[in-house]
Parts: C-alpha cells; structure tokens; sequence
C-alpha cells in the first residue's frame, strides 16, 4: 500500500505535489484526488503513487481528502501524452491535465463562513457602546460589518453566496473581516454529481379512469375512452370538471404513453398554472430524470454523401486513406480540392468504414461556427454514436459528451480544432479554451503525436477496441481552413 501521492494541480507552477495517502484511502494513478492547497480544496491527477517521503517534517505533510475516481480518467497513454504536451508548449502540467479532462462541471467550489470568538466579542462590545471609534471603516461599511457578525451568530456556518445574498456584503469586506479573525473562512469543495435533469410529467394510472383516460393492454395511458351506460355518466361528470386546457394536457399526455418533458406540455400554450392544479390534484406526477445527451443540430442536413456515385478522384482518395486504416500505423495524409469538390463525403465514407471495423474516429473543423453544419451531417449518417465537443457547450454538457465517449456510446466525435480532440472510447489529446494557461496551435501538433502514440499501440499488439489513440491520422487542407481526423 503506497504511502504518499504525487498530485499535478491546475495551478501556474511546472512542479507536482505530494500528499499523504490516509489509511484505507486507495487513490489510482491517472484518478482524480481532492487535496488541500494553501487555503482552498482543489482536485488534481494522480501521476504517481510511491514510498518516498518529502524532505519535510511529518506533521506538515498534508493528507489527501478524497479519492474521486476507482478507476484512471487518464491512463498510461494520456498521462504521457499530457506531458508530452507540457513539455512541447512549455505549458504546467497541472493546467494540461485540466484541460484534457472537461469535467469541471463534477467540482463544486463553496466557501462557508462561521463567527468567531473574537467576532462575538466584537459583536457585544459594538451592542454595549457602539462602534469603535479608531475603525478606519466608515459608518456604513462598519453597519454591514455588524450585519454580519449578527447573521452569523444565529447560525452555525454559512455559505457565502447565502451571506452574501442576506447582508449584501462584498468579498472585499469579508476579506477584512477574516483577517480581524473576527469570522473564519473555510472552502468546503467537494465532488458533485454533475448529470443534466429534465423534468418529465407522468400520468398517473391510477387516475386514468378518473380522468376518462382508457389504459392500453400493457397497463400504459391510452387514448381517451369512450364508455356507455351509467360507467359513461360517471366519467363524462368527471371529466365536466376539467378545464379545456387541462384536458389538452391530459390528452396529450395520453396520446404520448403517459409521459413528456414538461417544455414539450409548456410548448402547447396552456398556462403554467394549469401543470401545477393537475400535479395538486394528484392526476400528474413531476419527476426528475437524465437528460438524454444533447438535441442534435436543427440545420437540416445536406444530401446524403452515399446517395450518389462516388467519382473517380473520391474513390482514389478513399481507397488511399483506407489503406492507412487498415494497416493500423501512423499515416499523415494530405487531401486537397476546391469547395464543392466532395471531400466532406470523403471523410464520412472513411468514417463509416472505421465505425463498420469497430473503431472509433473523430472530425476536427476549422472554426465552431462550422461544428453545427458538420454535425447534422454527422447525425443524418451515424445517429446517435455522435457525440459534439466545442467550446460553446456548458461545462454539463461537455462532461456528459466525455463519459459518453469513455463508455464507448459514441464512436463518433465531432468538433472545432481548438475546442477538442477526443478519441472514441476515452479521451485523446486535450480541450482547449480561451482563458487557459496555454493555447495549443489549433490542436494540430497534439493530434499528430496523438496519432503516432495509437499506432505504436496497434503495432504492440493493442488491438482490442479502442486500445489505440489513434491508429492512422489524415490531415486535410483546404486554401486556409485545416480539418483533421484522426481514427482510432
């Protein structure tokens, strides 16, 4: 059992940083960890587990808080790869682990305040004679002050959006006020469950029959029934009571199997109140469930590349890059032809016969304003093994898209060159956006030595799927626009 771990951190230093492992703690190299660091909670990347002590006192050693991942979000491969990529860029390690991982979306930063000892002698001082009169604070900052220490000391701890939502309070002034250790500060960061919720309405079956709602042979909401007799009284009195938008709901619901997305009810014009009298009245249930990845692009889709013969310069072409494929080693390739020339129905044949192989592949386009057209053909030809990755998806969505890849859901990745390049089981290189510690040269430099790392893997026998990053690698320019893609 190792007793410390070497932990690379998102922070502007070219070093890693060793933390004690607690007992029965067992972190794995490539995982995520929780450590402290200085006066906050941050997460990092295992890249090693050893027996070494630091050159510091015991007791100074800090402890790791939490191990986040049972099994490595980057493996071997990556972990160099990532540092391949710290030393080519010149770029902290730390900061290049972050960003080949989108899944800041699974952290959650908090900060919680408590009133000290010192700050309720402050309080009852102020309570008994006033403010004191040497304060280099003025009246009204010295009024919020005190607001403060009165709203904390009626709780046990805070956090500071509640703090500062109550008391108006800004950061600056909290500041001031942990430094008088008048209250203490403590960041209580954790791991969070980072999965997108859509709320779904469901029609009850037990008031199906209430409602006038037949029930279908497998015991589902069916379509409204249509009794005779006094059975038909009884309903049609019932149903009397519901307004003509609450039974366009309840219709609606039934006609769709008994359950919908509460936007898709909100898209038919009926109030919002009349959801909320149907849930009240126990008739629908709310419920909360995954959302299931992310709506595919609604441009319409372009014709079909395989709907037309190909010429004889895009079989040429194809045949050239299927070779490269199919020998399973590194393969730069350069594919040249005006707009219109056909070299987007080029790369989705290629496609195609890598995702029929078992393999995965990923597109890169110039420019993200691009990434919704490509997707739509992308969607139109391979459904939902598409996953997007780019820079304007929320930090939930790009979270979502990885762990769809990594649990092979999506062979097929699609994305602007700066903003991915993923491989289709796990990630392949990184995920670049404006404001990190380093700007990758649109990705094209990471994903040939993406390429070059899967092929050596292929050709030492790496042959399961998706053991690869990148089995053969075609990089495609067209007058200033650059598409890669790499297969895995």
């Amino acid at each position: 059992m190792p007793l410390f771990a070497d932990v690379a951190l998102a922070v502007p230093l070219d070093l890693v940083f060793t933390y004690a492992i607690p007992p029965g703690m067992e972190p794995v190299v490539g995982g995520r960890v929780l450590v402290p660091f200085r006066q906050q909670r941050m997460s990092g990347i295992v890249v090693e587990l050893h027996d070494r002590p630091p050159r510091v006192k015991t007791q100074q050693i800090k402890k790791v808080i939490e191990a986040l991942d049972l099994s490595p979000v980057l493996d071997e491969q990556l972990l160099k790869l990532g540092k391949w990529i710290a030393d080519y860029y010149l770029a902290p390690v730390g900061e290049v682990f972050r960003t080949m991982l989108p899944l800041s979306a699974e952290f959650k930063r908090s900060v919680e305040y408590r009133i000290t000892d010192e700050g309720r002698m402050a309080l009852h001082l102020a309570g008994m004679s006033g403010s004191p009169a040497r304060s280099k604070r003025t009246p009204e900052q010295q009024l919020v002050e005190f607001r403060v220490l009165d709203y904390l000391a009626e709780r046990e701890s805070v956090r500071e959006e509640r703090l500062r939502g109550a008391t108006r309070v800004g950061k600056a002034l909290l500041s001031g006020m942990v430094r008088k250790k008048w209250i203490a500060r403590e960041d209580v960061s954790a791991a969070r469950d980072a999965a997108r919720l859509v709320k779904v309405a469901v029609l009850l079956a037990a008031e199906t029959g209430v409602t006038g709602i037949s029930e279908s042979d497998d015991g589902a909401p069916g379509i409204p029934a249509r009794l005779d007799g006094p059975e038909a009284r009884h309903h049609t009195s019932t149903a009397k009571k519901l307004t003509e938008n609450q039974r366009t709901l309840i219709e609606t619901l039934a006609a769709s199997g008994g359950r919908l997305p509460v936007e898709a009810l909100r898209s038919l014009g009926a109030p919002r109140t009349t959801l909320g009298t149907l849930v009240r009245r126990g008739m629908i249930e709310l419920v909360d469930e995954p959302q299931a990845g992310i709506n595919p692009p609604k441009l319409k889709p372009r014709q079909s590349p395989f709907e037309f013969e190909f010429s004889t310069a895009q079989n040429e072409a194809l045949g050239k890059i299927g070779e490269a494929v199919a020998s399973r080693k590194f393969a730069g390739l350069l594919l040249h032809g005006i707009t219109g020339s056909g070299k987007t129905a080029v790369y989705l044949a290629c496609m195609r016969q890598v995702l029929d192989q078992g393999r995965s592949s990923i597109l890169l386009v110039p420019e993200i304003g691009l990434t919704p057209a490509v997707a739509a053909d992308l969607h139109q030809v391979f459904g939902d093994e598409v996953a997007i990755l780019h820079s304007g998806l929320s930090n939930a969505e790009r979270a979502e898209q990885w762990h769809r890849i990594r649990r092979g859901e999506a062979r097929m990745v699609a994305g602007n060159a700066v903003g991915c390049i993923r491989s289709g089981q796990r990630p392949c290189a990184h995920h670049c956006r404006r404001g990190a510690g380093f700007v990758l040269q649109a990705g094209r430099d990471t994903a040939l030595s993406c390429a070059r790392c899967g092929g050596d893997a292929g050709e030492n026998g790496g042959r399961r799927r998706g053991a690869g990053l990148g089995n053969a690698f075609a990089r495609v320019v067209l007058q200033r626009e650059e598409k890669q893609v790499c297969t895995c």
